[in-house]
């Protein structure tokens, strides 16, 4: 039976510098850990003198997960929790399996989903009810006439399987323009009035022409598949957007980046790197994506709602097999506890009603708590939130020194580049990356034309002469 010395415990927390405000909330903590001992039954170990030995990473694990469900705990208590736990397992009874306890994946992928993320909230929202104003140079009242053009906005959106993003997008350009116009009846918008907001963005707005290329798509959009009139863009002309170069690292520098990051974030920043992968369609892979046999990596329903191949990369075979291995033991620790069940697309939960459960269907990446689904009252397990592969690159690139922005796309950039350095054809670095169109692919091809290293600096002849 443990019987903690709280004494030494306190002294514990005073040299990890734990705020003596905070003792008592670490002391329930490890309170709600010894009742969890004494009466998880469903754990089908018996509470007794070698009640010790019964704690192992697993048991950790469940606990973690059944503390959380009944809880229901913040992110910040939830970090709280960790803290406790690693302090009085590592430092007040020093099991040796604690030191290498992944406590750095409970603690990084314990972000929740919101349901406005753009992988559940389709299910999630429900249509609009009312709009609001997106900002204040506008009138925020919103007629019923333009209530109802918005609706049908976005129902035409969903029936044509657009992205959500896509439709939050459209949705607040709209809006913002039937505000400008708000005088106007619907059955009398034309061309004259596109043209004149989209000048009001250029000239007053000064947006970006990124910016006006979106508006310009929403409006073509509104026009031809809710008025049913279609927009004659042949008079508009968006300011030319800028020509940028992406930021791509040279082998050297991608060494370094991933030299810092190890463990599930490691092998998202390298699979990424390997394959050209976009964040979200790493983030989203799930576990029967991964073709051991064939050497390769299946995205589904990736931009433009496109599956394709990219070949799996042999150095991260390994990690891959533990990480199914890691997940398949995170399932079914969910399984014993009732749970188990994960976000399906596109009601394939009606079509398949058992494979929620499967493991196949599970996500690669998990995300270590569990979510409950705001309709059904569904408990699952969503991926892990992006920012926290975002933020963890970040973390390296400052530890590796590196002096470019870098970002996770970043590591895209730069698997396409170094593709074409190493004599691969545009065509097929285009069909790895998913690009409909190869002019967007062009981009790279900066790397076989370099007038800034073809060309040798005149200071360097002077300084060859001299």
């Amino acid at each position: 039976m443990i019987k903690p010395d709280w004494d030494q415990f306190y002294t514990i927390l005073l040299k990890n510098n734990v705020p003596q405000k905070q003792h008592h909330y670490y002391i329930k903590r490890i309170e709600q850990l010894l009742l969890f001992i004494k009466n998880d039954c469903s754990y089908g170990q018996e509470y007794n003198s070698d009640t010790e030995n019964l704690i192992t990473p697993e048991f950790i694990s469940h606990f973690l997960q059944d503390i959380d469900r009944k809880f229901e705990l913040s992110s910040w208590q939830f970090r709280q929790l960790l803290h406790a736990l690693k302090l009085f397992l590592i430092s007040l009874y020093h099991f040796s399996w604690a030191k290498e306890f992944d406590w750095g994946y409970w603690q990084d992928a314990a972000q929740k989903l919101p349901d406005n993320h753009a992988t559940v909230a389709r299910d999630y929202t429900e249509l609009p009810t009312q709009f609001h104003s997106p900002e204040q140079s506008v009138s925020s009242t919103i007629t019923e006439s333009q209530q109802t053009l918005l609706d049908k906005l976005v129902y035409v959106l969903r029936a044509g399987n657009y992205a959500i993003r896509t439709e939050k997008t459209y949705a607040d350009w709209v809006q913002r323009f039937l505000q400008f116009n708000s005088g106007v009846s619907m059955s009398e918008l034309n061309d004259d009035h596109a043209r004149l907001y989209l000048e009001y963005l250029a000239v007053e707005r000064r947006v970006a022409s990124n910016t006006q290329s979106v508006v310009l798509n929403a409006l073509v959009f509104l026009f031809r598949k809710v008025l049913d009139r279609p927009l004659d863009v042949s008079g508009f002309k968006l300011a030319n957007r800028p020509r940028k170069l992406p930021v791509v690292l040279t082998t050297g520098e991608i060494r370094s980046l991933l030299g810092q990051m190890n463990g599930l974030y490691g092998l998202l920043a390298g699979l990424q790197y390997g394959t050209g992968m976009r964040l979200m369609e790493v983030i989203r892979l799930r576990v029967q994506d991964i073709d051991i046999g064939y050497q390769q990596i299946v995205i589904r329903n990736a931009k433009g709602n496109k599956d394709r191949l990219v070949p799996l990369p042999e150095c991260y075979q390994a990690q891959l097999l533990a990480q199914i291995e890691s997940v398949s033991g995170l399932h079914d620790l969910a399984l014993k506890n009732g749970y188990g069940e994960v976000y399906l697309p596109d009601a394939l939960n009606r079509k398949y009603p058992n494979a929620a459960k499967e493991l196949r269907w599970q996500y690669l990446f998990p995300a270590s708590r569990l979510s409950t689904d705001p309709r059904s009252g569904a408990v699952r397990r969503h991926h892990i939130h992006e920012t926290s592969l975002q933020k963890k690159i970040k973390q390296a690139t400052t530890q590796a020194r590196i002096l470019k922005r870098v970002s996770s796309h970043t590591l895209r950039h730069s698997f396409a580049t170094h593709l074409l350095e190493n004599g691969y054809d545009i065509r097929t670095v285009q069909e790895l990356l998913g690009h409909s169109d190869v002019s967007t692919t062009m981009i790279y091809t900066h790397v076989m034309n370099k007038p800034g290293l073809a060309v040798r600096s005149p200071a360097d002849l002077i300084n060859l002469e001299s």
